[in-house]
């Protein structure tokens, strides 16, 4: 009987143990898949070229893009007051000013060259130009040198002429500009003229004028549209280079050249773009 009782005792045991154990649950832990990955970026290789006026100023065309989109809107802004083509402001900030980055433009917001002058009241500064050391004006903001340049215009008899020509020929707003005297350049007309046709600067004439304006053929865009090295038709003049040895090159005559891309003499400059086809 103590035998039975016994046995009873341990089978109940061996039951209450095994209800009370947990299962074991073995889980497989799903791989969890990389889906990063790194993007590559294109970069464009900014283009430098050098801009001499009233200093020497190494810029990029990115820079040049830049000082456009900035002051496009005073330009425009002064040409429907004053009656200056924007395109013509813009090319001689971009030359005068090196883009914003020229001497002058650092030390005295002077964006358009603009000497001191018998009837000059204001700050000045002095700097080397045709003659060492000549007076220049000084202002305390660009906006006052875009307005100045504007008064200086409009306010000398010698520009008188220029208020004649149609506010769309950009062409002939810059060759009168050299005629009247406001640069020594004899290459003033087509430095204007290459800015303005290569950052499509008569754009900003056509948006005051209210007409149409069509983008001039084989340039592409960056920011503004531009022409870059490389672009088919066009060739960027290197150190070395003349009409002549371009001209050798692509099969053209210089004459051709100089009819093609509005050159009155043989001067090149270095990163000068030309249309050789």
């Amino acid at each position: 009987m103590f035998k039975k009782i016994l046995f009873l005792f341990i089978a109940l045991m061996l039951v209450s143990c095994h209800a009370g154990k947990s299962p074991i649950v073995t889980t497989k832990k799903a791989a969890v898949k990389n889906t990063s990955y790194s993007k590559k970026t294109k970069t464009t290789k900014a283009r430098n070229e050098v801009i001499e006026s009233t200093s020497r100023t190494v810029v990029t065309n990115d820079i040049v893009g830049n000082y456009v989109l900035q002051y496009k809107d005073v330009a425009m802004g002064n040409m429907k007051i004053y009656g200056i083509p924007a395109s013509i402001i813009l090319a001689q900030g971009i030359l005068e000013s090196g883009a914003g980055r020229g001497d002058l433009a650092v030390s005295a917001n002077n964006h358009f060259g603009i000497k001191c002058h018998s009837d000059w009241k204001g700050s000045s500064v002095r700097h080397d130009d045709d003659s060492s050391q000549e007076c220049f004006r000084k202002y305390d903001k660009v906006a006052e040198s875009y307005k100045d340049h504007a008064l200086f215009l409009t306010g000398k008899g010698r520009y008188a002429s220029l208020f004649a020509l149609d506010k769309d020929d950009y062409k002939a707003w810059a060759k009168g500009l050299r005629k009247a005297g406001y640069a020594t350049d004899p290459r003033y007309p087509d430095k204007l003229i290459s800015y303005i046709e290569r950052y499509n600067l008569a754009q900003y004439d056509a948006i005051v004028l209210g007409i149409h304006y069509k983008p001039i053929e084989n340039q592409s865009s960056s920011r503004i549209v531009n022409i870059t090295a490389g672009s088919e038709g066009f060739y960027e003049v290197q150190k070395g280079d003349t009409l002549y040895s371009i001209s050798k090159k692509y099969n053209v005559l210089v004459e051709d050249l100089k009819r093609k891309n509005n050159l009155s003499d043989n001067t090149l400059s270095i990163g000068q773009m030309l249309k050789v086809n």
